[in-house]
């Protein structure tokens, strides 16, 4: 086995040199003057609407696009005005049948007005110039508007062509009203109006505590609340999810009484946090546990709030002895065990609050282990307020929350996993049996339609064979993703605290552990095991075979562009006799508000062999930002190339007769990350990632050494992943040291 090597070197930065050309018209397209007469009377009866409702400065309206819409196809006419663009105007995007965009802006009555103006201008521009139609290739060619004098119209030519390519995108303007059903307490996020929350509702009669705050939009409501917001503003309800969650259920097949077990005294292991119910102080590990309770004094705690809080610590600390064929030679970890929850249900409110609290209050911990999920699905359209929060907490603090993909009942119909496995930041772990096969329990993804979650699977104990664990009562043989989640919180905490690897590095070296060379290419599996399912032993993680090079590195975005052109790949008879594939990790800011288009920042790879013109022919054909004309679909940019997601793996098909690869005049490799941002804000400056690279030899050959030579002579610091080194460093590191 080779171990796996650190690369430590400069990627350089550039900004992007191209410059955003003039509007156009996708390839076969036709737009006539009653696509725009249609949304001018679309705006006339907003207009109409909003006059009626004097609650807010602004109106609230939603467009709905034909499609999924890339950035560069959402509006640009309509809404525009001098200091603000319309792109800085959304406040809500969720998906509508299809799927499409629906996008909601906040706009002042002014701006409708000119845009209303405007539309109509171009409409009498069409009329009159196009009669009445225009297509694609007339509209496309820069010589059309060559003979316009567009000194005779209102608007200029640039706003025109915004106004015709808006219509096309656009089918109509409406009203987005929620509609809140459970008569109970809910956790609601309004529309950002530039008004506080606790001054919007109190405007309505709704009075709010800075207490039941969750950020500047989300607030917490009783049932009273809800139905008179309802019933005054249902218009300015973005989200709205219930407070009262129900556990998931876990399967509890056997209890039995244990003897006294042994256990040492913990000495300099690292520290897991886990959110959780409680933990009984009586069990053989108690010493390995650090315990707060922080949950309302006033609620009457039973024997069965303890059990699985304890059982989840008992793995952490000491699954391994207790699971032997789980052994994943990591070893002990202490636990500062936070008991948020009681076995019958909890607040989604008071357990953020804790979450928050906890994580704010314990920075020498970076992996968090949190088995609590609702038994309600996720929503389709937009991310839950804990998943959100994790999400935020996660992009402000150098920490990795790993989360239990929730459970359904073995005899219920397939069901979405709950909050708040939803994180995207976040590693949702699944169950799998022996067999590697998906558990009868386990819930499915895909989150938003889109994002891969879970993100792994582990074992996590079935009939067949359960996972041995401690409660209150004794032994407890149990299964369910509460008792998988605990083992990848484990493998993390031993990468990232022991070996000291960044949370980029050892999320992508985990991910990419678990998919190997031959993804799940069902959607079906996809949704149930996420990317794979992650080896038993951490050698196996951080080792690679014979006849592979496996390489982590990493870096910051700090431009468009950055890139190394650096990278040496053994030369072999004047060929390059290696498949390759790459894992790429990166925590980006979330907007909650945004819906769908949840992530603010994308980080877009590129790698492979620089081709004769310099540039980089990426292993998977990836061509977003090629010079040459490509007709690529934001629907397929998201499904080919991940765009917008967080966790990125590219990969060559292992072929029984591989052929080595050409080498062109520059035989060196290359990695290319295209930084991209939703909002303007920014979000995406001095974002962390790291990259997993594996070379496989065609012909089984160990060229490893030759790897290392030629890197190190390129100017790359080369170092392997020595466990043990590492260890000794750690270890010494924590020791106590007495000064007389």
């Amino acid at each position: 086995m080779n171990k796996v090597l650190t690369l430590k070197g400069k990627f350089e930065q550039r900004k992007n040199p191209s410059q955003p050309g003039a509007p156009k018209l996708p390839a076969q397209s036709i737009v006539n003057s009653k696509n725009i007469q249609s949304l001018i009377s679309d705006l006339i009866e907003m207009q109409q609407y909003w006059a009626k409702r004097t609650l807010l400065p602004k109106m609230l309206i939603s467009a709905y696009y034909v499609k999924i819409a890339a950035k560069s196809n959402r509006i640009c006419g309509f809404f525009e005005n001098k200091s603000i663009k319309p792109n800085n105007q959304i406040v809500g995007i969720k998906f509508g049948e299809g799927p499409k965009h629906i996008i909601t802006y906040f706009v002042s009555p002014e701006v409708v007005a000119a845009s209303i103006n405007n539309a109509k201008e171009a409409m009498k521009i069409l009329n009159e110039q196009f009669s009445g139609q225009v297509t694609d290739e007339i509209f496309n060619d820069k010589h059309t508007f060559s003979t316009i004098d567009f000194n005779k119209y209102s608007i200029p030519k640039t706003t025109f062509q915004k106004y015709v390519v808006d219509s096309y995108y656009v089918e109509k303007f409406d009203v987005e009203t929620a509609n809140i059903t459970e008569q109970q307490s809910a956790i609601v996020t309004l529309y950002d109006t530039g008004e506080s929350v606790v001054s919007l509702l109190k405007r309505m009669g709704i009075k709010v505590y800075n207490e039941r705050l969750l950020d500047n939009g989300t607030v917490l409501l009783d049932k009273d609340s809800v139905a008179l917001l309802m019933q005054r503003a249902p218009y300015l309800v973005s989200m709205a999810t219930k407070d009262i969650s129900t556990l998931a259920p876990s399967s509890f097949i056997a209890l039995k009484s244990q003897e006294k077990a042994k256990i040492p005294a913990p000495t300099t292991e690292p520290t897991i946090g886990v959110i959780d119910t409680l933990f009984d102080e009586n069990v053989y590990f108690k010493e390995w546990v650090d315990y707060s309770q922080l949950i309302d004094p006033n609620i009457v705690l039973e024997p069965e709030d303890y059990l699985h809080g304890t059982e989840v610590s008992s793995i952490i600390v000491d699954g391994p002895s207790l699971n032997p064929t789980l052994d994943d030679g990591c070893g002990r970890f202490k636990v500062k065990h936070f008991g948020v929850a009681t076995h019958r249900n909890f607040s989604s409110f008071s357990v953020i609050k804790a979450i928050q609290e906890a994580v704010t209050n314990n920075p020498e911990i970076h992996v968090w282990n949190l088995s609590l999920g609702s038994k309600a699905e996720v929503n389709d359209n937009f991310i839950s307020a804990e998943g959100a929060i994790l999400d935020k907490i996660q992009y402000e603090h150098n920490v990795l929350f790993v989360i239990a993909g929730t459970n359904k009942d073995e005899t219920d119909a397939a069901k979405h996993i709950g909050a708040p496995a939803d994180s995207i930041n976040s590693v949702v772990v699944n169950s799998v049996g022996r067999d590697k096969r998906p558990t009868k329990y386990s819930r499915e993804g895909i989150v938003l339609s889109f994002f891969t979650k879970p993100d792994a699977s582990y074992y996590g104990g079935d009939q067949n064979t359960p996972m041995r664990t401690v409660n209150s009562n004794g032994e407890a043989y149990v299964a369910g993703t509460s008792f998988s989640a605990p083992w990848i919180a484990r493998k993390l905490a031993y990468m990232i605290d022991i070996l000291g690897l960044s949370r980029e590095i050892a999320k992508a070296l985990l991910i990419d552990s678990a998919i190997g060379w031959d993804r799940e290419s069902s959607h079906h599996m996809l949704a149930l095991k996420g990317n794979g399912v992650v080896p038993v032993r951490i050698e196996d993680i951080l080792r690679s075979d014979n006849d592979e090079i496996k390489f982590v590195i990493e870096g910051r975005s700090e431009m468009w562009d950055t890139y190394t052109y650096n990278l040496p790949v053994p030369i072999v008879a004047n060929k390059q006799p290696f498949n390759a594939k790459a894992t790429l990790c990166y925590f980006p800011k979330c907007s909650r508000n945004q819906g769908v288009d949840y992530t603010n920042t994308e980080l877009d790879l590129y790698f492979g062999r620089i081709n004769n013109k310099g540039t980089i022919k990426s292993i998977n054909e990836n061509i977003q930002v090629d010079d040459e004309p490509h007709f690529l679909k934001e629907e397929d940019a998201r499904k080919l190339f991940r765009k917008w997601d967080n966790v990125k793996h590219i990969s060559e098909i292992l072929k029984t007769a591989p052929r080595p690869k050409k080498v062109y005049n520059n035989s060196m490799w290359a990695i290319s990350l295209k930084t991209k941002e939703r909002l303007n804000n920014n979000d995406g400056d001095h974002t962390k990632f790291g990259i997993v690279i594996t070379l496989k030899e065609m012909n089984g050959v160990n060229r490893l050494q030759d790897f290392i030579q030629q890197a190190s002579l390129k100017g790359w610091l080369v170092n392997s992943i020595d466990v043990q080194n590492r260890i000794n460093i750690y270890n010494q590191a924590e020791e106590n040291i007495d000064l007389q």
